[in-house]
């Protein structure tokens, strides 16, 4: 058997229980095809870099198998029946990936980072300037003779 990664991309107005009876429906038919479904990664609700079917975000979806091609291409071609899924990308790869993926490592570095408030930046007027007037404000700065 093969190893596969499928990245699945289902409309925003679905909610995220349907998106995994979606996925559990795929997983079915990939072990009904004699495959096994390694690892399911759900990415949540994300931007699309273009509207695809008149939608701006989608529910994006990893899975890892490891499956025969003939269940993958049962599934795809299910995939392509099923109106809530936008888009899908399948590859066959080496090895899959274990722990997780790229995209949950970037998450997981975003929550370590200190928030902004937390750094010492503060917000409202500086302090080390003086009022406008002593900074050499002119109000009009039209040249001398000019009208």
């Amino acid at each position: 058997m093969s190893l596969y990664e499928c990245v699945i991309l289902a409309r925003q107005e679905v909610s995220a229980p349907q998106v995994e009876t979606l996925i559990d429906e795929m997983a079915n038919v990939i072990s009904a095809g004699g495959g096994t479904v390694a690892k399911k990664e759900f990415w949540g609700l994300r931007n699309i870099a273009y509207r695809v079917k008149k939608n701006r975000k989608a529910h994006y979806v990893l899975l890892n198998l490891d499956a025969p091609s003939a269940a993958v291409k049962e599934m795809e071609r299910q995939m392509s029946l099923n109106e809530d899924v936008l888009r899908f990308l399948t590859v066959r790869v080496e090895e899959l990936e274990e722990g997780p993926s790229a995209m949950m490592q970037a998450r997981n570095n975003r929550e370590d980072r200190p928030r902004r408030e937390d750094r010492g930046f503060e917000r409202g007027p500086r302090e080390d300037r003086g009022p406008r007037e002593d900074r050499g404000f002119r109000p009009d700065r039209r040249p001398e003779g000019a009208e």
